[in-house]
């Protein structure tokens, strides 16, 4: 190991000192901060979806302010988004700050399923991911100044040998691997995961002036491959695909918890939503006709835990984390497919009325929409089927008297089991 000086400012990056983290939120006067417009615009949308999952668990009598602050939070990050700096690569400073944000939905997500007097340490957790770059500082040299490619590989010895931070098996078999502060943790993430930590230990680096050059990240688009650094001027055009802007990777983030906590995780080979559209007897039996019969008992299985409250098992399902998942998806993009999804397990919880509603903005989204989608396409044909069919089952419904105030809805997201 060399050692070296830091820049003039390296009196305030003393191991024991609190010190600078770029662009986070501006309640933190002691950190980089980029300087926005109000986060109105964030506040108006969640306004304006009249989301259900905290507004319910409330009535069910489990106190969601933790879950509300982080979600205020988070609004408040992906409120600063513009158009290009939701493009932009992961690895380049801005005023979201990343880190932050994908810790506020692991906060959320915590209270959720805690039920913590105590909210989760978002700020510990923040100085234990700036504290990965100070750690790498001693392992730096000045030859690097000359050599890419060396200082690349040497944050990566530092990042997954000497810290030991690797690729998790499954998301499934391993939840933790969703969220940055068990990833901080135990050292097992998902790709996006451990993309975050790469690119925040690099923006550090950039900060303090060990990294001059532009060097980008390799997301991989497999199931082992570990997050690379490459020096961006000696890339190749295949390596594009693998580039992840800011946007996509927090879609990323909240996809893997969408698709990990799904109450219905029978048959991968068909959409999350015809998986529960399938569980709620809204798909044609004679389209499942090569399905297994452990596959169909699978999914009466989960739906009966699912009536009985039982929400614990992840590969039952968390219809929770789920409906979190969702809501911040529509936040954050405007995809008519995740209306349609939020919509579904609504109907599942018993909240036919709010069920309903979404479907209708997923219906009239999609007819706005000016992307054409193929009609032949037997996968898009079922879906749509199945939406027709849930949209009149939710009519029907409505007719019935007291439909409003269904008999499971609260022993659905009531507090009926343990948390873990």
């Amino acid at each position: 190991m060399c050692s070296f000086t830091l820049p003039t400012i390296s009196s305030l990056f003393s191991k024991f000192q609190f010190y600078p983290r770029p662009f986070t939120s501006p309640s933190s006067s002691s950190r980089l901060v980029c300087h926005v417009g109000s986060n109105s615009n964030a506040q108006r949308a969640a306004t304006h979806h009249n989301f259900v999952l905290h507004d319910a668990l409330d009535a069910s009598g489990i106190d969601t302010t933790h879950a509300r602050e982080a979600r205020e939070q988070f609004c408040t990050q992906i409120g600063r988004f513009t158009d290009i700096e939701k493009e932009t690569s992961i690895c380049i400073n801005r005023c979201v700050d990343l880190g932050r944000t994908v810790l506020n939905i692991a906060a959320e997500d915590d209270s959720l399923v805690s039920h913590s007097s105590v909210p989760l340490p978002v700020d510990d957790f923040i100085t234990r991911l700036d504290d990965l770059s100070m750690d790498y500082c001693p392992h730096y040299s000045r030859e690097y100044d000359s050599l890419p490619e060396k200082f690349l590989e040497s944050l990566e010895r530092f990042l997954y040998d000497h810290k030991g931070f690797r690729r998790a098996t499954s998301n499934l078999s391993e939840p933790r691997a969703l969220y940055l502060h068990s990833v901080l943790t135990h050292r097992s993430g998902s790709a996006a995961m451990l993309s975050l930590i790469y690119s925040e230990i690099m923006k550090m680096l950039r900060l303090w002036g060990l990294l001059y050059f532009d060097a980008e990240i390799f997301y991989p688009h497999d199931s082992f491959t570990l997050p690379k650094g490459y020096h961006k001027q000696k890339s190749k055009e295949s390596d594009q695909a693998h580039i992840m802007t800011s946007g996509n990777l927090l879609v990323e983030i909240l996809n893997d918890l969408k698709h990990a906590f799904w109450p219905f995780q029978h048959d991968n080979t068909k959409t999350l939503f015809l998986r529960a559209a399938n569980a709620a007897n809204c798909v044609d039996r004679s389209d499942f006709v090569g399905e297994s019969g452990s596959q169909i008992a699978s999914a009466k299985a989960a739906q009966h835990r699912l009536d009985r409250g039982v929400w614990t098992s992840v590969r039952f399902g968390d219809m929770r984390r789920s409906l979190s998942a969702c809501e911040r998806l529509i936040l954050l993009k405007n995809d008519a497919n995740e209306l349609r999804d939020y919509s579904i397990l609504l109907y599942h919880c018993g909240l036919y009325e709010q069920s309903l509603e979404y479907l209708k903005k997923y219906r009239e989204l999609k007819n706005s929409s000016t992307q054409e989608t193929s009609s032949s396409n037997s996968l898009i044909s079922l879906e749509e089927d199945a939406v027709d069919n849930l949209m009149m089952r939710l009519n029907l419904v409505l007719m019935e008297h007291g439909w409003t105030r269904p008999s499971y809805a609260r022993n659905y997201l009531g507090n009926n089991s343990e948390p873990w």
